[in-house]
């Protein structure tokens, strides 16, 4: 009765992200009781492995102590201290300082926010108010690229290359524009590193050229790995090139490693990897693992000694209520604890492990393409192989897919356009890996029984 029952409460008041508002009355929402290390529980106590990691958050795994004991210690000490006012908490100060040691090259300056999305709106800011602090307010023209994804506020939004998060919302607005993706699967460039890595980058050229020239453009962004436009891993060198290209025009580089960050690719950062240092970056998600609302930009020394100069003893006026939030902090504090201590080591075990195990599912008769990196992939399902056919609309692919994959215990992101997504927590055991894989293969199995997906191969 009290599950039912707050089916019913769930049903008449609770609006859930990213939903079909009436599809989701239609179908009422999926109780999660309880989870542990790599394993979440329903309300019904069904067990099943989270391959998601939340929404690619939770890359510790559920329940560590250290973290729930330093959230409560933080609460009972301090549960709140704001950061106006030249005031502050030891965690906020600790977690900064910690995560400039960690962070590549200059970006040794830290602006604490809620989350991802508020994070992209505040490099936004920062990047406005920069050229204005060089005198420069022409540079007011902001690129990203086509399926990219840089957060859901209304400004951050319009930098979001994915139709959901414009239509209805009058975005994007006239000042962001996108260029194509590096996308290796369908690229018109085709498969070849060199060749997509010179399309990006003409791209890109073309692009500041159509916006008048570097002197009109303010900003480029991009994700390391593009995560929720479906796991769109570039070519190695790509993201080097590209931040190369933005220097030679001075064009702000912001790297957006809200789902990249914190380990999900291998190393703290995705930037790492290619030795690149962006001139500003954003984080969330990992930053205390979802346990508690946090994100983070890295602003490089050069973009804040420009800025600190230019506002002399005025405020910068950009600001949070709970930015740097003490308990927040703590949490951030106890998570990055478990990466030094051997958490991100594992993450690179098992996201070696993952990666074979999904590779052995090309040979599978809906697979078309399998990619990915460290403890972050995708399997992206055809119906005809040699011409890249994606599933039919009639398949469902993002409800019907999940909810086979639920119903064999197993949680992972199905995309709309038959693209499956996996971020396992960095905890995860070598039988939890195999397992994923195992049910993934189970599910694609039960997904080729499907009469309209029959036909469409047929």
């Amino acid at each position: 009765m009290l599950a039912n029952s707050l089916v019913e409460l769930d049903r008449a008041h609770l609006i859930h992200p990213v939903a079909s508002w009436r599809g989701h009355e239609a179908a009422g929402v999926r109780l999660l009781k309880s989870a542990k290390g790599a394993t979440v529980t329903d309300a019904t106590g069904k067990t099943l492995l989270d391959g998601f990691a939340g929404l690619w958050c939770v890359n510790a795994g559920y329940g560590h102590e250290s973290i729930v004991e330093a959230a409560a210690k933080q609460l009972r000490e301090l549960p709140y201290a704001t950061g106006y006012f030249g005031l502050g908490s030891e965690p906020a100060i600790r977690l900064a300082s910690r995560l400039a040691e960690h962070a590549p090259g200059d970006l040794s300056h830290v602006y604490f926010t809620l989350g991802g999305s508020d994070a992209v709106d505040t490099t936004i800011r920062f990047v406005r108010y920069y050229w204005h602090a060089k005198g420069q307010t022409k540079k007011d023209q902001f690129i990203s690229i086509e399926q990219g994804y840089h957060g859901s506020s209304s400004t951050g939004a319009g930098l979001t290359a994915l139709p959901a998060f414009h239509a209805g919302f009058g975005l994007p607005f006239d000042w962001q524009h996108k260029i194509p993706s590096h996308e290796r699967y369908r690229n018109p460039a085709g498969d070849n590193d060199d060749a997509i890595i010179a399309a990006s980058l003409a791209a890109l050229k073309a692009k500041v050229e159509e916006l008048g020239g570097p002197d009109r453009v303010a900003a480029f962004y991009a994700e390391p790995i593009q995560g929720s436009g479906g796991v769109i891993v570039p070519p190695k060198g790509w993201i080097r090139a590209m931040r190369q290209a933005c220097e030679e025009m001075d064009i702000l580089f912001i790297a957006d490693e809200v789902i990249t960050g914190f380990g999900r690719t291998g190393p703290m950062f995705a930037c790492e990897e290619e030795e690149i240092v962006p001139d500003m970056m954003t984080t969330a998600k990992g930053l205390t693992s979802g346990y508690v609302p946090m994100g983070a930009v890295f602003l490089s020394d050069r973009m804040y000694q420009v800025m600190a100069d230019a506002a002399g003893a005025a405020p910068v006026g950009h600001g949070f209520t709970y930015s740097a939030h003490p308990v927040s902090a703590a949490v951030g504090l106890a998570v990055l604890d478990l990466y030094e201590g051997g958490l991100l080591e594992n993450g690179r075990k098992m996201g070696e492990r993952l990666q074979a195990g999904l590779a052995e599912l090309s040979d599978h008769p809906l697979v078309g393409d399998v990619r990915g990196r460290g403890m972050l992939a995708a399997v992206e399902l055809v119906t005809d192989k040699a011409a890249k056919t994606p599933l039919p609309a009639e398949a469902k692919a993002a409800s019907r897919i999940f909810d086979r994959a639920w119903d064999n215990g197993l949680v992972i992101r199905a995309f709309a356009h038959g693209v499956l997504g996996y971020a396992p927590p960095l905890c995860c055991t070598a039988e939890e890996i195999d397992e994923i894989v195992s049910r993934t293969r189970l599910t694609l199995d039960q997904t080729l029984e499907d009469p309209d997906v029959r036909a469409a191969m047929a």
